[in-house]
């Protein structure tokens, strides 16, 4: 019975293909070895892949011995992944868990491609979406989390989200085929065990059936975050722009949803719930500048948008010492040169953006190109007085991005040529001037 199940399960959600090569992960508990005999029988291309972890000591090996000797009673390819969990989540600074789930999903990937199957079928079945449904509603989630577990992630199938623990394993004692069973499913030590053998008893007790009312109430929400997924794209659409290094996100007209559109923006990219409610009071109230980090993102609030950004991309620490001498070519970061020259001290003074004319004998013969420090402050030319260097920028209306990635010219101690931007006054040529320096910016 559960076999037909298990084959009408596949063909309603078009899962996979008859005769399809698939890969079955198996741990050799009753799941796995249920999913792999199923789909053996039902005519599948199996080809095995078990992972030994070597975190239970010899209950791993016994493990790993009983997948061998049941793919080979089965005729079944088998390839055995071993590994050093422990020391793999030190290094990644990851946990156990999450450790061993990644070294077996890409080990999972690099076999399939290898043997070109069509896909990587997984042992979950209906009680573990359940636990999943319930784990992720104590936890606070999205929509997304209240759906279980989807049966098609990719490359990644479940065909066993029709059926239950109980199912599988009266499947298994009616076919007589044995399994091994692992000691910690049996322990409360983790927030997933204590749900499978804690609180789901008790919500049975309630309501015997509160399974299949769990399992369907997942489907209602699958169906409604088809809707919703396709609503949160046309207003992803609407308000990110795709730009060099990252992404724009307008704010100039909020609505009334967009907490929900921001937290599908940012939370690809690493950004926790907290941070997202932080940002959109920022994008509010906010003044321009704010920062927030996650991984290797940096999202700064501008005016009317949120620049999302890869950090390599605006740290700046550029910094260059030279001698000024006739014809020197300095590279910049953003592929821009700036060429050095000399001019006699009546000659015409350019009056573009892109060129700063200065008194040479003032200037010296030690210069620097640095990025922008805190606190920097320059004379810009034609006013009067000090002014600190990030006021100017404000006023020239930078973003946080530009303000990041400008470069400024230096010697004495000195800003001579905020590059691009504004001389310092201070360093202009005037009557007293003998030889004119011409700094040339050149974009490429």
């Amino acid at each position: 019975m559960l076999l037909k199940i298990v084959q009408e399960f596949i063909a309603k959600g078009n899962l996979l293909k008859q005769g399809d090569k698939v890969i079955v992960g198996v741990s050799g508990g009753a799941d796995s070895t249920a999913l792999l005999k199923i789909l053996n029988d039902i005519g599948y291309q199996c080809f095995a892949v078990h992972c030994n972890f070597h975190l239970r000591g010899s209950e791993s090996d016994r493990d790993e011995q009983f997948v061998a000797g049941l793919c080979k009673d089965m005729g079944i390819g088998l390839e055995i992944c071993s590994y050093d969990t422990a020391s793999y989540a030190r290094e990644h600074h990851v946990s156990i868990e999450m450790a061993a789930r990644e070294l077996r999903y890409a080990d999972f990937e690099r076999i399939r491609e290898q043997t070109g199957a069509s896909a990587i079928c997984i042992a979950h079945h209906r009680d573990d979406s359940v636990e999943t449904l319930l784990l992720n509603l104590m936890r606070g989630t999205g929509i997304r989390g209240l759906c279980g577990i989807r049966p098609r992630n990719g490359f990644i199938v479940r065909p066993l989200l029709c059926a239950s623990r109980g199912e599988i394993e009266e499947y298994l004692k009616e076919s007589g085929q044995q399994y091994v069973t692992d000691s910690t499913n049996l322990e409360t030590d983790y927030t997933r065990n204590k749900i499978r053998l804690q609180l789901l008893p008790i919500m049975r007790q309630i309501n015997p059936n509160v399974d299949e009312a769990i399992d369907r109430t997942s489907d209602h929400l699958s169906q409604a975050l088809d809707m919703y997924l396709e609503q949160v794209e046309h207003e992803r659409n609407r308000v990110c722009h795709k730009c060099e290094n990252g992404y724009d996100i307008d704010i100039s007209h909020i609505s009334p949803n967009f907490r929900t559109v921001l937290f599908e923006i940012l939370s690809p990219f690493g950004f926790s719930e907290k941070q997202i409610g932080q940002i959109l009071e920022t994008a509010v109230n906010g003044d321009p500048g704010s920062r927030y980090t996650a991984g290797k993102w940096v999202l700064f609030r501008d005016r009317d948008s949120l620049l999302l950004r890869d950090e390599s991309s605006v740290t700046n620490d550029f910094f260059l010492e030279m001698t000024p001498v006739e014809g020197l070519e300095v590279k910049l970061p953003d592929g821009s040169s700036m060429i050095f020259s000399f001019a006699p001290a009546d000659a015409p003074i350019s009056r573009a953006s892109n060129v700063a004319t200065l008194d040479a004998g003032l200037v010296g013969n030690h210069l620097t190109i640095r990025a922008v420090r805190q606190g920097d402050s320059f004379h810009p030319f034609g006013m009067k007085g000090r002014r600190l260097l990030s006021d100017f920028m404000t006023d020239l209306k930078f973003n946080p991005i530009q303000k990041s990635s400008q470069l400024v010219l230096t010697g004495q101690d000195d800003i001579l040529w905020v590059i691009g931007r504004r001389t310092d006054n201070r360093y202009r040529v005037s009557e007293r001037t003998q030889r004119q320096l011409v700094i040339t910016l050149i974009h490429h």
